[in-house]
């Protein structure tokens, strides 16, 4: 066990060397000036911004240990969407994103869009408003959360439980060049009711109504904030703040870290009602709270090479003591600890492409309270190594 934390540590501190020749930023995902497999096969010059297509792709080979016990190894393919977008006028846009492996269910979505889709709509702008109007991302607030997912090796177990893509409108305006406000109504429901919450009365207006603000100074410190107000189920709510920071500390280093809190009437993410236990035949628990520390760093020590290093630190608990249906009493405080620690090193073969093979260790450690020891919860943890390859690759 202590190789593993001394592997995270050495990632870290070769990351937290001062840097100075001029090198793209790791996190600019996208480059501009990549040519489209299309344009490049059948030399067809692309002279219009109207129709871009993307495959984005994260393939690798991945094994697994609980603790000291191996438990096996795959390939898989973790992410494979299919990205169109385009600007049709100085005030008219689209997006369509679609997730390739994704298992969707015939009927039952809230808003009658299979869930596999993660965007489908129209953007408009008009001087310094915009707007957007379909399923679309929430606009929570945090910088990972609001990156491509390919990118992502382990999300924090607050994201990975998060619903986030939803259908409604999202309006924004950008007061300066470099600061925005938006302000978006989504459907709180992506699937019944029932399947999400349990056996509760639905509300009548299930929504989630949020305030972000994008900041931007000078490029070397950036801000995406929100705070956020959901109807669950009848007379339950959900809070919700994010407040991400990203740091471009030199031409090599870039750094970013997002604090995330809920506070949920009824529990969305399904995380303490497998703790804590039902509040009754299929009811999920209840004043549950979940909060999350996420600290990342890049080291691009070479035009080609990345070194990278990523820690989680999350607790959840109950934010308020109750008895439950079956007259059991649920008592408020933290439930649950967990850290995550991810270390690993990206290669980019080429200067003109975004195409970059990885190596990456990913760690998780779940410790349990007092409280959740009572109900039979264990602590355990969990190790993984992952290889292979992250592409958004330009069709045309």
């Amino acid at each position: 066990m202590k190789t593993k934390y001394l592997f995270v540590i050495a990632v870290a501190t070769v990351c937290a060397a001062s840097a100075g020749a001029q090198q793209e930023r790791i996190n600019d995902f996208r480059t501009t000036d990549e040519k489209g497999i299309i344009e490049s096969i059948a030399k067809i010059e692309k002279k219009t911004d109207k129709f871009n297509l993307y495959l984005n792709m994260h393939s690798d080979f991945k094994m697994d240990w609980n603790g000291s016990h191996f438990n096996g190894g795959k390939f898989e393919m973790q992410q494979l969407r299919i990205e169109m977008k385009g600007n049709i006028n100085d005030w008219l846009s689209y997006r369509y994103r679609q997730r390739l492996n994704k298992g969707d269910k015939p009927e039952g979505y809230h808003d009658n869009v299979l869930k596999s889709i993660d965007i489908a709509g129209i953007g408009l702008r008009h001087k310094g408003w915009s707007a957007f109007i379909g399923k679309q991302c929430a606009a929570y607030g945090g910088i990972e959360f609001d990156l491509n997912p390919i990118e992502i090796y382990q999300y924090s177990d607050m994201v990975d439980y998060m619903d986030n893509f939803m259908t409604g409108v999202l309006v924004g305006y950008d007061f300066t060049p470099n600061q925005q406000l938006q302000f978006q109504i989504l459907n709180a429901y992506n699937g019944s009711s029932k399947e999400m919450y349990g056996d509760y009365e639905k509300a009548k207006l299930p929504l989630v109504y949020t305030l972000n603000w994008n900041g931007n100074f000078n490029d070397v410190y950036k801000t995406r904030w929100s705070a956020s107000f959901m109807n669950e189920t009848k007379g339950e709510h959900q809070w919700y703040f994010a407040l991400g920071n990203e740091f471009n500390i030199s031409d090599k280093v870039n750094a970013y870290f997002d604090w995330m809190y809920a506070l949920q009437g009824v529990d969305r993410k399904g995380i303490m009602t497998g703790i804590a236990g039902e509040q009754g035949p299929g009811r999920n628990a209840q004043k549950c709270s979940y909060m999350s520390f996420i600290w990342h760093l890049n080291y691009r020590f070479h035009p080609a090479w990345d070194l990278f290093a990523k820690v989680m630190y999350e607790n959840q608990g109950i934010y308020k003591s109750h008895k439950n249906e079956l007259g059991s009493e649920i008592a408020s405080g933290k439930y649950r600890t967990s850290l995550g620690y991810i270390g690993g090193i990206e290669y980019y073969p080429f200067k003109d492409r975004n195409l970059h093979f990885f190596a990456a260790y990913v760690g998780r450690d779940y410790k349990y309270t007092a409280k959740a020891k009572a109900l039979g919860q264990e602590n355990y943890s969990t190790n993984q190594l992952q290889v292979g390859f992250i592409w958004q690759m330009p069709i045309f």
